[in-house]
């Protein structure tokens, strides 16, 4: 089987809010919208916001909860376009969960939560390069 991800889907409690988020943090500009739903067209993938209410019957599970267990990851091309992205998330309603730093491995990474309290790192890594499509390629050194 393929290792592939088509779809990641946030719960989100105001579209609104989160589609301001992701439109003046990011810059990202929704292929789809409606009243529930928002879906970007990303590089292989799509993400979508849902109205937590209308995820959970979708799903058929009450209780979503939120933050839960993961982080998304966004990674730039160089280190110096960290903490302005940071930065423009912050003031598009998120919020730093932790400032820009040098983890053990290298490179540069922080974390935002955006309204919903989904966690995003923002990441640079000199030896994941990132092809013009936007795909981040795991290197091995």
């Amino acid at each position: 089987m393929r290792q592939q991800i088509s779809v990641v889907t946030l719960g989100v409690a105001d579209l609104d809010r989160s589609r301001r988020f992701y439109r003046d943090g990011f810059g990202w500009s929704p292929v789809f919208e409606n009243e529930e739903i928002v879906f970007y067209q990303m590089n292989g993938f799509v993400l979508g916001l849902f109205r937590t209410a209308a995820l959970e019957a979708d799903m058929n599970r009450a209780g979503l909860s939120h933050p839960a267990a993961f982080a998304l990851a966004h990674n730039v091309s160089a280190r110096d376009d960290v903490a302005p992205l940071m930065e423009r998330l912050a003031k598009a309603g998120g919020s730093v969960i932790r400032a820009a730093d040098e983890p053990p491995h290298g490179g540069l990474r922080g974390y935002v939560a955006d309204p919903d309290d989904h966690a995003w790192e923002i990441a640079w890594n000199p030896a994941w390069p990132i092809d013009e499509h936007g795909h981040v390629t795991f290197a091995v050194s």
